[in-house]
């Protein structure tokens, strides 16, 4: 245990039971992770690995630690290294969520985004990518989570210890995905020495290949997934499943569905990982035949994804929402005015409280809106840019003053030909019917709508 007050927090996270969810027969645990002051289950391996490489003198003060993380062993190491005054430079794959990557930012680490469609042995890869990084930064101490020692250290003489104490020294089963393979090995070290009967389940994205290898002892090409923090496309080199009896693959969308589900009916607020550990604990328990104590983890907090999975339109961008559809061009509008998502403005707001508006929804224009949903104008940055024109104080203009009036409407029932016609003559996409503004169809909804259609 660190003496500083803060590193101190990590570890003895609470255990509570899921009361709410149908369970089976079976009762369910969660360890809430997320109550670690880095919000996840990584601050522990990020205090063991920094602490034992200070110990075999691999750490000097003030040196640069380097690491590939999809993210949460990134913010453990960045809050060790702040507080132990470690500089930090870290490689993350880009689809981690930009909450995350702000968090680190603050924290003072050097964020360095590689792609995340590619497979080790690529040059870009995010492993390959940090140990050339180390290689070339003089003094620098490649960390190295998936072949450290201290990672499944910190499970084994931690987190096991904990639930075993926690629950009574009563527990069947223990549901874990796997990264580098930490979480599973520890624990299995642990449960091997207090109870040999301890079932070990793996919950596993699709598309990763773990199961695939837990199931048959082989695996091929892996594919894609959204969820962050488990599964690979290979086998961790630390990697001990001689324990897991069962592995379930879980889809992003049944794995978000759940974090959801946690949130709306238990208040657990939790990351996409945790979705995939609780729907397949869910599972597991749901096809038992008798009673079994079971837990998994809440790995991290769901506040590292309010722009992800708990954003509808980030849902229904990435088809893990789908809106009811009608055949005809309302399918292509993700911002439905009825459903009260589109973002508008009105006539006489002022060119300031538009403008304001744009920055903080991230778009460029905004249709016009006057009683219900009668499109009366559209405003974009050049009608801005115009209206302003150097003079600060026409921001207290009324919008009605500088908006375009000259609309081009679409009806849903207009062709896809129609609709690009509209984007190639420079036309903003106004879907109208009988009178009704239904929204906006930008170039990238058609875009992202094909996209999809070819997944």
């Amino acid at each position: 245990m660190s003496f500083d007050p803060m590193l101190g927090l990590i570890g003895q996270t609470p255990l509570i039971q899921l009361t709410r969810l149908d369970t089976g027969p079976c009762e369910l645990f969660v360890k809430l992770e997320s109550h670690n002051p880095g919000g996840s289950i990584k601050d522990r391996i990020a205090l063991t690995m920094i602490e034992a490489a200070e110990r075999e003198g691999k750490l000097q003060p003030g040196a640069t630690i380097i690491e590939a993380t999809a993210g949460n062993t990134g913010l453990g190491l960045a809050l060790v290294a702040a507080r132990k005054g470690y500089k930090l430079k870290l490689v993350v794959p880009d689809k981690m969520s930009l909450e995350k990557i702000f968090h680190l930012k603050a924290l003072g680490a050097e964020v360095i985004i590689t792609r995340s469609d590619v497979n080790k042995g690529h040059p870009l890869y995010y492993q390959d990518y940090a140990r050339r990084i180390a290689q070339e930064t003089p003094g620098a101490y490649y960390i190295d989570q998936f072949n450290n020692p201290a990672n499944p250290a910190a499970h084994e003489h931690g987190t096991g210890p904990e639930l075993w104490q926690q629950l009574g020294h009563a527990v069947d089963a223990v549901v874990v995905g796997v990264g580098s393979a930490g979480t599973l090995t520890g624990l299995s070290r642990f449960f091997k020495r207090a109870d040999p009967a301890v079932e070990f389940v793996l919950a596993d994205p699709v598309g990763s290949v773990l199961a695939d290898y837990v199931e048959t002892g082989s695996y091929g090409e892996a594919g894609s997934w959204r969820v962050e923090g488990i599964g690979e496309d290979f086998i961790p080199p630390m990697a001990d499943f001689s324990a897991v009896h069962r592995a379930y693959r879980i889809g992003d969308e049944e794995s978000i569905d759940t974090a959801r589900q946690l949130l709306e009916v238990e208040g657990v607020l939790a990351g996409s990982s945790s979705g995939t550990l609780v729907a397949a604990a869910l599972r597991y328990c749901r096809a038992q035949t008798e009673p079994k104590r079971v837990v998994t983890f809440i790995c991290d907090s769901g506040n590292k994804y309010l722009s992800k999975q708990y954003n509808e339109g980030w849902l229904i961008d990435q088809g893990l929402k789908h809106l009811p559809q009608q055949g005809n061009l309302t399918d292509l509008i993700t911002r439905r005015h009825d459903l009260g998502a589109t973002v508008t403005c009105r006539p006489d707001e002022t060119l300031a409280d538009v403008y304001a508006r744009m920055r903080r929804h991230d778009v460029s224009q905004l249709p016009v809106v006057e009683g219900d949903a009668e499109v009366v104008g559209i405003i974009d940055e050049w009608d801005l840019l115009l209206a302003v024109h150097d003079e600060p104080e026409h921001f207290r203009l009324p919008v009605r003053k500088a908006m375009s009036t000259e609309l081009e409407t679409l009806s849903p029932t207009d062709s896809t030909e129609k609709l690009l016609r509209t984007f190639n003559e420079g036309h903003v996409a106004i879907v109208v019917e009988r009178g009704r503004f239904l929204g906006l169809i930008t170039q990238a909804d058609l875009i992202n709508h094909w996209r999809q259609r070819w997944r």
